[in-house]
């Protein structure tokens, strides 16, 4: 059995590059071993966990929740076949702006709750909170500044790329926000 040569059509795939899902895979593994951490910590220490998520700003993470989802929802929107380059454009840069929104909406509520970060009694969980909130904030800044950068020169390629990394991300956001801030 002989294979045919593939040919430019039937080699271009939208959204299934095999890198693309390792990367998923990879990333929701690490979020997965970070979140099943903070988990088994929140059993063994639970009174301290609870005490110390009451110092967290439930608030402004339920508004970042918001914007993260309406930023997902733009870049789907900018993935959508038939969009044009404008809408596109428009779509990508609305992603970004509300991915930044969402940065400096953690800066604000990072800054209420710094202080509590050195007390002894809440150490373990602010920790966790910070490193887990803090590599999610990482990967939302990144991303929405590639937005910034793709929406230059639109590549459907690449807005598929992007569009299902910053679902993942949208993923995590969904479970680590309850687990975090209500469990």
């Amino acid at each position: 059995m002989t294979m045919a040569p593939l040919s430019q059509a039937d080699s271009t795939d939208e959204g299934g590059d095999l890198l693309l899902w390792v990367l998923v895979w990879s990333e929701l593994a690490a979020f997965g071993i970070l979140l099943f951490g903070y988990l088994v910590m929140s059993i063994l220490h639970a009174e301290t966990f609870d005490a110390a998520q009451l110092h967290l700003s439930s608030r402004i993470a339920s508004i970042n929740t918001i914007v993260l989802i309406t930023s997902g929802w733009q870049a789907a929107l900018a993935a959508r076949k038939g969009a044009s380059l404008l809408q596109q454009r428009v779509c990508l840069l609305l992603a970004a702006a509300l991915g930044f929104l969402f940065v400096a909406l953690k800066f604000i509520e990072y800054s209420s709750e710094w202080k509590y970060a050195g007390d002894e009694t809440f150490s373990s969980f602010f920790e966790l909170y910070f490193m887990i909130t803090g590599f999610h904030l990482a990967h939302v800044a990144f991303v929405a500044g590639l937005f910034v950068l793709v929406a230059r020169r639109p590549e459907r390629g690449n807005i598929l790329i992007l569009t299902t990394v910053w679902h993942v991300i949208d993923l995590v956001w969904l479970v680590m926000f309850p687990l975090i801030y209500f469990g």
